[in-house]
């Protein structure tokens, strides 16, 4: 089988699933959603710096969400032992990684494209004359923590106690991603130049590249193991 099809495939049977069911995102948003209001009851951002806590409150909703996301999808797997079925089928197994990485950047996408804007309306964000540089920020992020996620998501997936096990591991690996994230939102929120924040968009493009190419490498021993 060709192997970007096999991405495709796996990534389309995730998302028919999902549009089956529609559980996960509900949840993702809803979960998202409770974490804007929650802040938003907390603080005061007429007194406080909204920019700071703003960047650090987007990102809360969007990585915690991240993690229901990747949980469930690797729950779908350990149903009935799936696993073991894609380890016989004609496939490279890391078409199988990235297919999973495209679905959670997928579902996390939409929750983003809700998300952004009704922090912009509860929170007063400005993103105005830089959605490019937003869309570009998160795009890489997304991509970022999908990665490292999905990874981390397939270590423990045949363990006791995965869903527990997974978030131990992928918060110290995501940090990283996490900082650029935050860090490059608020130069974003405070309106400062490109310059000011391009080596974190950097870090963040570095990060992406690195976990998508160690994870292809090393994903057949992952699934082994």
């Amino acid at each position: 089988m060709n192997y970007w099809r096999a991405v495709l495939l796996v990534a389309a049977r995730d998302l028919k699933v999902e549009l089956r069911s529609r559980e996960q995102a509900v949840t993702l948003l809803f979960f998202a959603l409770l974490v804007l209001v929650v802040f938003n009851f907390a603080f005061d951002f007429t007194v406080i710096d909204f920019v700071t806590l703003g960047s650090g409150v987007l990102w809360v909703a969007f990585i915690f969400s991240g993690v229901l996301a990747i949980s469930r999808s690797f729950q779908l797997e350990r149903e009935q032992d799936r696993i073991q079925g894609i380890l016989l089928a004609p496939i490279d197994r890391s078409a199988f990684y990235l297919g999973k990485v495209a679905a959670t950047v997928l579902f996390m996408a939409a929750v983003e494209a809700i998300v952004v804007p009704v922090s912009v309306v509860m929170f007063n964000f400005r993103f105005s004359g830089r959605i490019a540089l937003v869309v570009l920020e998160l795009v890489l992020n997304t991509v970022g923590f999908a990665a490292v996620g999905t990874l981390f998501a397939a270590m423990t997936t045949r363990t006791r106690r995965g869903e527990l096990l997974l978030p131990l591991l992928l918060f110290p690996a995501a940090v990283p991603v996490a900082l650029a994230a935050v860090k490059t939102t608020t130069h974003l929120l405070a309106g400062r130049p490109f310059e000011r924040y391009a080596s974190w968009v950097a870090l963040s493009a570095a990060y992406d590249l690195i976990f998508l190419a160690a994870s292809v490498l090393l994903f057949d021993y992952v699934l082994e193991d």
